[in-house]
Parts: C-alpha cells; sequence; structure tokens
C-alpha cells in the first residue's frame, strides 16, 4: 500500500509538471562546501572540468565522481614527504586555495610543514618549564598522545632530550653573556644554599642588575654542588663563576648568616676591590638576607609563647578533622552570631606565615571555641591527650603578640619580591618596625607592652647601633625621591637618641658624597677655567671662576636632595629615574647600580621558612651538570622567580577547601 501511494504520488507531480513547468520548480540550491579531508591536500584548479591539483606536486585529479581518486593519489604521492624542499609550491596553494563562494572568503586549510627539530625543541622547552621528569618521555601515555597529536614525530628517548637540555643551556648561556657585557655594569650577587635528599650541599649563584632600559633583571648564573660549606671553598666557588661569565664588577654580594663571611674570605673581597669594582672600599659590599634577620626575631617570639600556640593549632587541626566536627563548629558560630566566617588556614609548622594566618582566624573564633568546649564533650576529652583546651591566658597571649607577626609578615611580603626593586624598602622597614616596636612599649597593655620590650632586645641586636648599619642599604632609601635624606633623618630621631641619631645622619652624608665622587672620577666636574689649551686671561676672569663665590654652586647630588618629595604611595622609582636620568646623569647611574641590590637571597614563597631548603627527589636523583643545566635555562626561559620555588597560596587553599566543605554539607557526608 505504501509502494502504490509513492508511485501515485510521483505520477501525480511529473503530470502537473508537464501542464504547468513553473507550478513546481526545484528550491535554488548553495555550492556544496568541500567537507572531504582531501581538499587539506588539494586545490580546485578548475570548476568546468572538475580537476583539482595536488598541493605537493601539482599533478590534476579529476573529482567529478567524488574525492576517492584524490585519497590514492595522496597516499602514493612521495613529495608530501618532502615539505621542505617546496617552498614556492605551499606559497603557489596558499594564492591558489582562496575561492569567493556566495561573497564570502573560503580559505582551505592547509597542512603545517613538519619540522622534527623545532618540535623536538619545544617539547624540551615544555619539560623543562613544567618540571617534567626527562625519563617520563618514554612513558607509554606520552608516546599515545603524540601518536594522536602529531603521528610523523620520533619521539626522542630520556637521553636524547637530556643532551638537547645540555646544548639549549649552552646556547641560552652564550646569549645571556652578551647581554649582561651590553647592559651590565656594577652586578649585584646572591649567594643561597640547598641540600639534596642524599645530604650533598648546592650553591646557587644569582645575579641581579638593572638594564639600559630601566627594566630589572634576575638570573642565576651557576647551581654547582660544594664540597662543603665552609666560606673559603664557597668563596672560591663565586670567584671562578665570575671569571667564566666575564663578570668583573661587583657591587654587592648578599647571602644567609651561615654561607659567606667577607672577614674570613679577604682575597674575595680584596681581589673585587683590586679590579675597582666595590664602592666605598667594599666596606658594604657584603649583605645578609633581610628575611634571615626577621625570621630570628619572630622564631624567638614564637618560642616564648610555644605551648600557647600548641594549644591553640591542637584546637583547630580537631574542628578541621572531619566535616562533622566542622559542622559542629559552624552551629557555634551560628548561635555566637559571629559575623567573620572565614575558614581557617591550612598550619605548616615550619612556615611562620601560616602559623600567623591560623592564629589570626582562631582569634577571630575565640567565643566560638570557649562554646564549643561546653557543647562537644570530645573536644575536650581529645584534647586532653595532648596539652588541653587553650586557656584565657592563651587568647591574651595570641592576642598580644599578633600585631607584632602582623608587622613582619608584611615587611617580608614586600621585601621578598624578586620582580621589582627591594633595596629602597629594606631600611624603610626596619626604621618602620623599629619605630611601631617602640610605640607599643609604651601602651597600657601589659600583654602586648611586655612582648614589645622583649621584641625591642632582639631588634636591638641586629640594628640597634647605627655605626653597624649598612649605608649603601640607606643610600638606596635616599635615592628613592619619596624620602631622601629627610626622611632618614626624621627616622633617626624616632629611633635612637640624639647623638646616635646626630652620627647616623652625619656618616649617611658622608657616604652619598663619597659615593658621588666615585661615580663622576673622582671629584667633582670643574668649571674653572685655565691657561691650558691656549686660552689667554687679559682680563683676570679666573679669579672668580676660583673664587668661593662661584663654587658655591650646588652639585647634581644636593640639587636631587634639596628638590621636594614626591608624593607617596605607589611609584615606579626605575620609571622615575629613567626619566630624570637626564637631569641627574651621575646620581641616576648610581640609583642604576645600588637599587639593584637584593635585601633577600630567597623570594616570598621561602620567606617565612623555619627550616633549610631542600631539593625534591627528582633533582636530588639528577647528575649534578644536569641539574644545573636544567634550573639555569629554566629559569632563563621563565623569568620567573626562581625555577626552585613552589609557591604555596594559602588564600587558594582556603577556597578551595570552602568548596570541599560544602560539598560534603550537600552530600551529608558525617563521617566523625
Amino acid at each position: 500500500m505504501g509502494d502504490c501511494d509513492d508511485m501515485l504520488a510521483s505520477e501525480t507531480a511529473e503530470h502537473m509538471v508537464s501542464i504547468h513547468p513553473l507550478a513546481i520548480s526545484p528550491p535554488l540550491s548553495k555550492p556544496r562546501r568541500n567537507r572531504s579531508e582531501a581538499w587539506n591536500h588539494f586545490t580546485i584548479e578548475s570548476e568546468t572540468t572538475k580537476k583539482a591539483k595536488c598541493n605537493y606536486c601539482g599533478s590534476l585529479i579529476k573529482y567529478d565522481k567524488g574525492t576517492s581518486a584524490m585519497r590514492a593519489h595522496y597516499t602514493r604521492c612521495k613529495d608530501k614527504d618532502e615539505p621542505k624542499n617546496d617552498v614556492n609550491k605551499r606559497q603557489k596553494s596558499v594564492s591558489s586555495s582562496t575561492e569567493n563562494v556566495e561573497g564570502n572568503i573560503c580559505t582551505s586549510p592547509l597542512t603545517p610543514v613538519f619540522d622534527q627539530e623545532g618540535i623536538q625543541n619545544v617539547v624540551v622547552k615544555m619539560f623543562i618549564d613544567m618540571d617534567i621528569p626527562l625519563e617520563r618521555v618514554e612513558h607509554a601515555g606520552f608516546h599515545n598522545f603524540m601518536s594522536v597529536v602529531l603521528p610523523r614525530f620520533k619521539v626522542p628517548s630520556s637521553i636524547e632530550l637530556a643532551h638537547d637540555v645540555l646544548r639549549l643551556w649552552g646556547t641560552e648561556k652564550t646569549r645571556l653573556k652578551k647581554f649582561l657585557s651590553q647592559h651590565c655594569q656594577r652586578v649585584c650577587l646572591t649567594v643561597d644554599t640547598w641540600t639534596s635528599a642524599e645530604s650533598f650541599c648546592y650553591m646557587c649563584l644569582t645575579a641581579h642588575f638593572i638594564d639600559n632600559d630601566w627594566k630589572m633583571h634576575k638570573k642565576v648564573l651557576n647551581f654547582s654542588q660544594v664540597t662543603s660549606h665552609s666560606q673559603v671553598v664557597m668563596a672560591k666557588i663565586v670567584e671562578q663563576c665570575l671569571n667564566e661569565w666575564e663578570v668583573n664588577c661587583v657591587l654587592s654580594l648578599t647571602n644567609d648568616i651561615v654561607s659567606l663571611n667577607d672577614g674570613e674570605t679577604p682575597h674575595l673581597k680584596d681581589q673585587l676591590v683590586s679590579q675597582n669594582s666595590l664602592v666605598l672600599n667594599g666596606d658594604y659590599s657584603h649583605m645578609h638576607c633581610c628575611a634571615y634577620f626577621l625570621n630570628l626575631i619572630v622564631k624567638e617570639c614564637l618560642k616564648e609563647v610555644d605551648d600557647s600556640i600548641v594549644r591553640i593549632r591542637s584546637a583547630v587541626w580537631y574542628i578541621r578533622s572531619s566535616p562533622l566536627r566542622f559542622s559542629r563548629f559552624k552551629a557555634c558560630i551560628e548561635q555566637q552570631n559571629i559575623e567573620y566566617k572565614g575558614f581557617f588556614c591550612p598550619n605548616f609548622e615550619t612556615r611562620w606565615d601560616s602559623t600567623y594566618l591560623m592564629l589570626d582566624d582562631a582569634l577571630k573564633h575565640r567565643k566560638t571555641f570557649e562554646n564549643l568546649e561546653v557543647k562537644d564533650l570530645k573536644y575536650v576529652d581529645e584534647l586532653k591527650k595532648e596539652k588541653g583546651v587553650p586557656t584565657i591566658e592563651d587568647w591574651e597571649i595570641l592576642r598580644s603578640i599578633l600585631p607584632f607577626l602582623k608587622l613582619f609578615y608584611d615587611a617580608i611580603l614586600r621585601i621578598s619580591s624578586s620582580s621589582c626593586v627591594t633595596s629602597n624598602l629594606y631600611m624603610f622597614e626596619v626604621l618602620g618596625i623599629g619605630i611601631a616596636i617602640k610605640q607599643m612599649c609604651n601602651s597600657e597593655d601589659i600583654h602586648i607592652s611586655l612582648m614589645a620590650k622583649n621584641m625591642r632586645k632582639k631588634y636591638d641586636k641586629f640594628w640597634g647601633n647605627p655605626r653597624s648599619l649598612n649605608m649603601l642599604l640607606l643610600a638606596a632609601l635616599v635615592l628613592d625621591p619619596r624620602h631622601k635624606v629627610k626622611f632618614v633623618s626624621w627616622c633617626a630621631d624616632k629611633n635612637y637618641n640624639g647623638g646616635e641619631a646626630t652620627y647616623l645622619i652625619d656618616k649617611l652624608k658622608s657616604s652619598l658624597n663619597s659615593l658621588f665622587e666615585e661615580y663622576n672620577g673622582g671629584s667633582e666636574v670643574s668649571h674653572t677655567n685655565s691657561n691650558e689649551g691656549g686660552y689667554n686671561d687679559p682680563y683676570g676672569f679666573n679669579k672668580f671662576y676660583q673664587s668661593s663665590e662661584f663654587n658655591k654652586s650646588e652639585s647634581e647630588l644636593s640639587k636631587y636632595l634639596d628638590e621636594a618629595l614626591e608624593s607617596c604611595g605607589d611609584l615606579d622609582v626605575l620609571n622615575w629615574w629613567k626619566v630624570n636620568s637626564s637631569r641627574f646623569p651621575i646620581i641616576a647611574n648610581i640609583a642604576r647600580e645600588v637599587l639593584a641590590i637584593p635585601v633577600s637571597t630567597v623570594t616570598s614563597e621561602f620567606a617565612f621558612s623555619l627550616g633549610g631548603r631542600v631539593l625534591d627527589s627528582y633533582r636530588s636523583s639528577l647528575p649534578p651538570i644536569t641539574m644545573e643545566a636544567l634550573i639555569c635555562v629554566q629559569d632563563w626561559l621563565t623569568a620567573t622567580s626562581s625555577p626552585l620555588h613552589t609557591n604555596v597560596e594559602f588564600e587558594n587553599l582556603k577556597k578551595i577547601e570552602q568548596e570541599l566543605i560544602s560539598l560534603h554539607d550537600v552530600a551529608g557526608l558525617d563521617n566523625d
């Protein structure tokens, strides 16, 4: 029945067409786009003859009956395997592959040129940049991935990849050496040490400098294994490295407290002085890591209240140990009607910044913990097994130490950046912390006053004597146009007694004058005319040029110091000097080098660590030369803070934790 209906419908349509030719007209069809994969390799030569040209060998293939003939030709085309030998053909195929379809330009995609060497170089950089162990290149998963993405690519072995890393190291080292010779005058160095899983010691030497365009740079020069931590051994390695890189001028050397000591390695200092490298006779070239000093003070502070911190940490870990316990804690929060709804930051005992953030969160929930103590008997029982629940005294101690921890926490964050200038911040933070502690000593709160007095004793060990302050770092503060000598003088009056403050400012001014003379070639530019060069003085004008009235004219240094301070707030110090270098050319040269001094050997990721820096298991297993190549090349290519530093982003961890807790609540998971 269905077939009969179809036949009848067909006959009826034909009859209508024969009577009324325009009654039924076929719809206008748009030209069909070429969808076959074969069109990736062919270009239409003629619409009339239905022929297409091979993009590789130029053969003409008919496609009037479909693309089967084209696909068959592509499989046996020999020229497709040698794309590098026919650049002209590819250029022609680009121009001929564009056709006009109903006013729309449609371009057929072309097969990219296959380059085994180029792709392999990209793979090498990917492994370096992403810290992927080299042996993973032989993993079946990577081979499967490449077989799908790029079937023609021959995956190198781990040995080949290691050789490629070493070759890339040599190439980039040559390029960096040339860049240093063109853009670096005096270089500032940092030395820090690492320990492998097998307890081998490694030394990392990093150069810091500002280029001709006033951009800050940090480049790892070497990462080498050392036989001992002795100052003599490490000083010799520094010397060898500088000779290898052809770096002869050094302004400063910043290190942690145990790495180097210029008093025990005079030959390194003497050599640099003889090369006219060090300024101010090298008296201030040796810098200690600021973060190290600040951490020492914080460590002593935390040690005094260790029992209180242990009890509060145990309380935090209790409510974090299961979703059910945390839900009970949240119920207490709601009952207390506390505005703060934050979650506790993970606490790593070797990083005091996580301890500070944890304590800060805990103090905001003090009433909640006290309420939990009444409503959750298991909370009390479990904490009694340790040192008990937090006491009223513990909470008061916590309240007294948090302002101090915040001072150091904020200061270290500001000075531990490796991507911007920080030398102008060092003494700004040091003097500011001193003023804040002095004010807290006079607090009416007994806990805060007592803590401040203990803190002041530790502060004075490092910065209490103005005679031991580093003049280069004070000069960096003066070279910040927001501060200058006026600001230093004001801070000195707040931190020291009258005699000490006067001594500090006089010494600073003397050091600034000496710096200016050194960078100016030994003396001020003389405007005094002489009879040399055939100049005749028939009127006796030289008497005026040699008089005291003429010499009262301000020097470049005096002009800079006497100008009004720039407004406080965000200021790109390097850009300011770039713009004003024509006005103060000599001081700009000083600023370009002094502002490059790093005040910390570590970035913010490790600035809060109370433990040593240990290499991960992957790097510890590598041969020393491969390890050095990987670390150096990663630093040079990625321009990150350091290839060894893994950032622990506590804010992100808190967000993730909050999402997980929400998921637990939705799922109704209440495992205790």
